[in-house]
């Protein structure tokens, strides 16, 4: 298992945990490759991680200091290369790993093929679009846009945009690292790729190198112990606290709608936000113990975005815990809410039209209806995904 990040994250974390400790269950062996941090919840039996990298870091130094590790890693290559020798995979499933790992660690994967002449399987999950996109949410934080344009044009759209945390240097070095590799054309070394929605192969099938190879795989949620849902009396938002996200434009609602109760669990860099605001109680966040009775008790949860959703997998546990969802039209979302069965939806980033929902919602017998609906939306469980994931694994 390769992604950058080894400690919670974010859904992709809880994906590779989640599916990682399934294998071992059922009498496998399982490594895991990424950066060093002092958080890490899984590893490797030979303490080989790169140096920890936050992209995220402000001032000029760690501008200047990174850029050639952003787009290639040495260190990642040869210590991928080191557990490859070590470990003799028949599988290499790979998550995110852009930027803090960059495809270098591909560049192992074929140098280990041809020396060795194993044929290695190497199967990605794409969890975002970073493949077609250098910022991985087609979204341009300036005017708050989703965008396509490096799917039709050149990707130095990025730099024009400074679509990667507002910054030209950090947005020109993400279209620098996305010519380069794909002129490198090291993505051919992936035999699959997993895509969580319908939106997201579709957006990967425009370049030709992935068309092929993508399948469509809807993420798996483990069923839930039937208890009883106690009517709640709030609206629940869960997940990242961050622009693309749409939070910024929630919690402008939610200071408009004093007599709505709001709770939010989770974390992220717009967590200031949540505070001063009398009607939001923010938990923070919570472990799944704690977190799966919050979302069985809310009226309806609030999945937001901004930016062109994957498979947001807070409307699958919404679901599975009977509890309908208010999405917006970005991205994988509508493929996920049935409107007027298990949901609705609401125009992203418009707040007048997010207020009129949650209004309308909240004054209505529809969240109390659609719970039927939520309990009997059906997805994988894990050991029926992992049966189906079994297909893309085996030697072809």
């Amino acid at each position: 298992m390769v992604n950058k990040f080894l400690y919670p994250a974010g859904g992709a974390e809880t994906y590779l945990f989640q599916l990682g400790k399934y294998w071992e269950e059922q009498g496998n062996e399982v490594e895991y490759f990424g950066m060093e941090h002092p958080d890490n919840k899984v590893g490797n039996r030979w303490n080989l991680y790169t140096r920890s990298m936050d992209f995220h870091r402000k001032g000029i130094f760690a501008n200047v200091t990174n850029p050639f590790r952003i787009v290639y890693s040495r260190e990642a290559k040869k210590k991928m290369g080191k557990i490859l020798e070590c470990f003799r995979p028949h599988v290499i499933h790979i998550h995110n790993f852009n930027y803090q790992l960059t495809p270098s660690v591909l560049l192992a994967v074929e140098a280990y093929r041809k020396r060795t002449g194993r044929k290695v399987r190497v199967v990605y999950t794409a969890h975002d679009s970073q493949l077609v996109c250098p910022n991985h949410y087609m979204y341009r934080p300036k005017g708050n846009q989703v965008c396509d344009a490096c799917l039709h044009g050149s990707f130095f759209q990025c730099a024009q945009g400074r679509c990667i945390h507002g910054s030209f240097l950090r947005s020109l070095l993400g279209s620098l690292e996305a010519v380069y590799w794909n002129w490198r054309k090291v993505y051919k070394s992936l035999d699959v790729i997993i895509c969580p929605s319908l939106f997201m192969k579709r957006q990967l099938d425009t370049n030709p190198d992935f068309a092929g190879k993508t399948v469509r795989l809807c993420n798996f949620v483990e069923p839930v112990k039937e208890a009883e849902k106690k009517k709640g009396s709030y609206v629940l938002y869960f997940g990242r606290y961050s622009e693309e996200k749409g939070i910024r434009t929630l919690l402008q609602v939610c200071r408009e709608l004093p007599q709505i109760p709001f709770v939010f669990a989770g974390g992220g860099p717009l967590e200031a936000l949540t505070e001063g605001i009398p009607n939001v109680k923010n938990m923070g966040f919570l472990s799944q113990e704690q977190l799966d009775p919050v979302i069985r008790g809310a009226r309806f949860s609030i999945c937001p975005s901004e930016c062109n959703e994957n498979c947001p997998f807070s409307i699958i546990e919404s679901m599975m815990h009977k509890t309908p969802v208010l999405g917006s039209d970005r991205g994988g979302i509508p493929e996920l809410i049935e409107t007027g069965h298990t949901g609705w939806l609401f125009s992203a980033g418009e707040k007048e039209k997010l207020k009129d929902s949650i209004v309308r919602i909240w004054n209505s017998e529809e969240p109390e209806r659609f719970e039927e609906a939520c309990g009997r939306k059906s997805f994988d469980s894990l050991e029926t995904y992992a049966k189906k994931l079994l297909q893309w694994y085996r030697p072809r």
